[in-house]
């Protein structure tokens, strides 16, 4: 059987799933935050109180008239999709959905003085100034006495465990994040990685593409890591991927990076000096900036349209980041965890590889050894807690 008829797709219709609590109860906590994050006016409040309302029992809804995406949306699903129940269509499609409207019922796209306001901005910059990113950035100048290699893995590693700084998760969790020492990976393909990232100066010609999640402090050490493998010559350019509009609470758009560059540019010791590589790397074009629609959207990258499958089969390798992304790269579906990772992401253009803190129940390429070990001593939490993570690659 195919392994795209292998498994179920994930819906959220079942009481006390992990899915059902993210719609019934996450989506309402964030429309209440961003109802009280900003001055709005009536309009916006009563369309916030709209949504709240759809939240709790109501049904998908079809975009105003006159979306400006309405064509798009169309062909994303809608028009099936449009008059069921939150709860029983795709996870992944309600919830990119919801995060549509929601832009919609805070005025952010317009017209109005409300236009291209993000309505996360401010947990973003809360994140981004915490005293906890100024510890982080003055822990680089302890890079210096380590080699090449030891560097690379160690801002691999930032980079794969800053995806717990997810605000969605954390908003919905309490806020506290996780703490101590991390725990051994799930799944380790980084020597996997390092051979598609050459580290002779000579052959590090080739191009980077990186599929960003979320902003701030998840972004940061995404960039220190680009910097790095730049400076030393593994690759000769990099692409990052972000979104086209604020989405999931704390995923990166283009106003994000140019936060996150300041920051770095602003600091001091060896973050200034790697935000000042990353911000000379994009005046002369080895760093750009994506932001297609299709980032935003609800479909697995499965589908991804002929312009990103052309643009990921020439990359030395794409790189995707955070739980979200994950999903979508292998397919939102209960797939058992012994499932191939290469299998399941046969579908993409070039080489391709995750780094992932398992945020949802969506998880394949693990040994039986290990996913019993971790159903042993902990049930089925390992999958959402944010506690465990993965580097996966498939060349």
């Amino acid at each position: 059987m195919p392994p795209s008829q292998s498994a179920p797709v994930i819906l959220g219709n079942e009481p006390g799933s992990f899915p059902h609590g993210v719609l019934a109860e996450r989506h309402p906590a964030i429309v209440r935050q961003v109802r009280d994050a900003f001055p709005y006016g009536p309009a916006q409040h009563r369309a916030l109180d709209a949504l709240l309302e759809s939240c709790a029992d109501g049904r998908v809804e079809q975009l105003p008239a006159g979306a400006h995406d309405a064509g798009r949306w169309a062909s994303w699903g809608l028009g099936e999709y449009a008059g069921r129940s939150w709860f029983d269509v795709p996870w992944l499609w309600s919830e990119s959905y919801f995060y549509r409207l929601l832009l919609d019922a805070v005025g952010y796209f317009g017209p109005g003085p409300w236009q291209g306001i993000d309505p996360f901005r401010p947990f973003k910059l809360a994140e981004l100034q915490a005293p906890g990113t100024d510890e982080e950035l003055a822990a680089l100048d302890g890079l210096a006495d380590l080699s090449d290699d030891e560097q690379a893995l160690a801002l691999l590693h930032g980079s794969l465990w800053g995806n717990r700084a997810d605000l969605g998760f954390r908003l919905s969790a309490g806020g506290t994040g996780t703490g101590g020492e991390t725990p051994p990976l799930v799944a380790d393909d980084s020597a996997a990685l390092w051979s598609l990232l050459p580290p002779s100066a000579s052959s590090g010609t080739g191009t980077l593409c990186l599929i960003a999640d979320n902003a701030g402090r998840e972004l940061v050490p995404d960039l220190l890591l680009v910097a790095h493998l730049l400076r030393r010559g593994r690759i000769g350019r990099a692409v990052l991927h972000i979104k086209p509009y604020p989405y999931y609470v704390s995923d990166a758009t283009t106003a994000d990076v140019v936060d996150a560059l300041r920051r770095l540019t602003g600091a001091t010791g060896t973050a200034a000096a790697y935000g000042r590589t990353l911000w000379d790397a994009m005046a002369d074009g080895r760093l750009t900036v994506g932001a297609h629609p299709f980032s935003a959207g609800p479909l697995p990258f499965a589908d991804l349209p002929g312009d990103l499958r052309a643009e990921f089969a020439g990359a030395a390798v794409t790189i995707v980041k955070g739980d979200l992304n994950y999903r979508r790269l292998v397919g939102d579906r209960r797939w058992a965890p012994t499932t191939p990772f290469a299998e399941v992401t046969a579908h993409f253009p070039g080489p391709v590889g995750a780094l992932r803190t398992l945020k949802s129940e969506v998880v394949t390429g693990l040994d039986a050894a290990t996913e019993a070990a971790l159903t042993a001593a902990e049930g089925q939490r390992w999958r959402v807690g944010g506690t465990h993570a993965l580097i996966q690659v498939r060349r």
